[in-house]
């Protein structure tokens, strides 16, 4: 049974970073662009991953660590919407919540802050960079991230490195490593570009050092099924193409059934290409996928690729996990759950 929204007003529920809070106001300002007289009241919720602070994410058991407190208050009606960083949502819902939008997507790879020491040594060493700088980075430098997906990544690169966790949000993260606690720090460009910092990224990391997480860059929307005047509400906000590509790289995670304990990545685009050149070409699209399973000590990492049709995105997802799954990533998952870690859907990392 819908429950009707309140006359000319909506809520949103959101975390309290400013990150979070960035991505809920630019939510509030594409509604209000929509819809000038519309009310909207932003409503902060203090998630069990706003809470722990002093564990790293990977050890914690749970599911949605940084959306189920914002889900409930979807289900008591206390919210209407939710604003969430994809790549922090999990692959199943509660019951009469869904996705119902995902908005364009901002840059998706990770990138790299360096630290000024560290930039400061590079030029007086007169290293000249032809590469990513990861393969530039002195001997066991020390990267901070909250991901294992990310060291893993690196790690298979560069074995040597010191990978320390690093919590918080992008300002904490950004003060540690301005007070000299590491050499680097590996973030989500999107966030970073975000809050307006992009002078201080070092480089952005390609897909082939850095594949990213499953919706790394992308905004959702989640509300309740049977409030069909808040889904109405929200349909134009969706981005068709950005809808298409998370939803292959969700239907990846899923049957992967991963979560932040094993270094699970994935990245989807499509191409666009038009057949003839005469005015009414036919115009296609092709979803081309990435992805990868990786052992969190970085000695092995299955990769794999598919292209196809993007109304199939799901089913491509699946196959590519399928793939991986008999290429040898079935044995590394079943490595890390052999360890009784309870699963736990999302990179939890920024």
């Amino acid at each position: 049974m819908e429950k009707s929204l309140k006359k000319n007003k909506i809520s949103i529920g959101t975390r309290g970073s400013k990150l979070a809070l960035w991505q809920a106001e630019w939510i509030q300002a594409e509604l209000k662009k929509l819809y000038p007289d519309l009310e909207i009241e932003l409503v902060k919720i203090k998630t069990t991953g706003d809470k722990i602070l002093d564990v790293p994410l990977a050890q914690v058991g749970g599911k949605g660590l940084f959306v189920k407190e914002i889900e409930e208050a979807l289900l008591r009606y206390e919210v209407d919407i939710a604003v969430h960083s994809m790549k922090d949502v999990p692959t199943e819902f509660p019951d009469n919540l869904h996705l119902a939008v995902i908005c364009k997507r901002e840059d998706p790879r990770d990138a790299v802050i360096a630290s000024e020491k560290l930039k400061v040594k590079s030029e007086k060493a007169g290293r000249v960079i032809t590469q990513s700088m990861i393969y530039n980075l002195p001997q066991v430098a020390k990267i901070g991230t909250s991901s294992l997906r990310r060291s893993c990544q690196l790690l298979h690169i560069r074995p040597d490195l010191k990978i320390e966790q690093l919590r918080g949000n992008l300002d904490t993260r950004m003060r540690k490593l301005d007070e000299g606690q590491f050499d680097a720090i590996i973030l989500a460009a999107a966030g970073v570009k975000r809050l307006g910092l992009q002078h201080r990224l070092t480089e952005i990391l390609p897909f082939e050092i850095s594949l990213p997480a499953i919706g790394q860059g992308a905004v959702g929307i989640e509300c309740r099924v049977d409030d069909t005047s808040v889904n109405k509400l929200i349909a134009p906000l969706n981005h068709p193409d950005t809808f298409i590509c998370v939803t292959a790289e969700r239907a990846f995670l899923k049957k992967l059934e991963g979560g932040c304990q094993v270094p699970i990545a994935a990245h989807a685009r499509l191409e666009h290409r038009a057949q003839g050149r005469e005015q009414g070409s036919v115009h296609s699209s092709l979803l081309i996928m990435d992805g990868l399973v990786g052992a969190v000590n970085g000695d092995r990492i299955v990769n794999g690729h598919i292209e196809g049709d993007p109304e199939n995105s799901e089913m491509l997802g699946i196959k590519l996990a399928e793939d991986i799954l008999k290429r040898g990533a079935r044995e590394i998952l079943n490595e890390v759950y052999s360890r009784n870690i309870p699963p736990v859907n999302g990179d939890i990392s920024s």
